[in-house]
Order: structure tokens, then sequence, then C-alpha cells
């Protein structure tokens, strides 16, 4: 999946909005003003994603894909992993893991600001 692909799939969730608050360089999708993707968009790009309610959880998916999953910088320690794009996480994979962590999000959310 490359960075446009990626940029679609999250902007395309319900109540997903755009916004840059770290600058032009990484994109966070929120929903319900909390962010479930952190879009790296330097070229080949990459998404941070929650990836388990703890540490332990995500450095499960990290076990699968090492050197291409990575702990995601300050955030790391609360179950939040970065992937790198088009060096080797399926596609199918790759939406799975934004899909649940658009889930986790929401599901956080108070029911008045959920989509």
């Amino acid at each position: 999946m490359n960075l446009e692909a990626v940029v679609a799939y999250c902007l395309a969730k319900p109540g997903a909005e755009e916004t840059y608050p770290f600058g032009d360089h990484v994109l966070v999708a929120k929903v319900g003003g909390k962010g479930f993707a952190f879009i790296g968009q330097e070229p080949p790009g990459s998404v941070a994603v929650k990836c388990g309610a703890t540490r332990d959880e995500a450095a499960e998916v990290r076990a699968r894909y090492p050197g291409v999953v990575s702990v995601m910088d300050y955030l790391g320690r609360y179950g939040w992993n970065r992937v790198q794009l088009g060096a080797g996480v399926p596609d199918a994979e790759l939406e799975e893991l934004v899909d649940a962590s658009y889930d986790r999000v929401v599901a956080r959310l108070p029911k008045a600001k959920r989509p």
C-alpha cells in the first residue's frame, strides 16, 4: 500500500478528519477529535496505529514484521506501532491494523462524539 492509498483509506472512515498538528510532515487522521492514525508524509511513508491496549499486545505485531514495524516514538508504551509503507506488510493486514486502531478510538469516545 502506498502513501496516497493509506491516506485515502483512513480519510474514508466515517467521521474521519485530516489534521496537521505537527506540521506538514505528519498527517493525523482523527475521529471525534482523537487521532487513530499518524501518517508520515516523507516518502516512502509510514503509518502509526494503535495495535493493542498494552505494549505487550503491540509487540505481537512487531514480532511478525521485524524491521518493518517498530514502536512509535512517545506513544509506543500505550500500544502504538509505526509501520513502514511498502516494506512487506500485506495491504489487507495494514487495512486491518488501521480498522482496529479506528475501532479502538471510536469505542473510547463519548456516544455524542461517535460517528
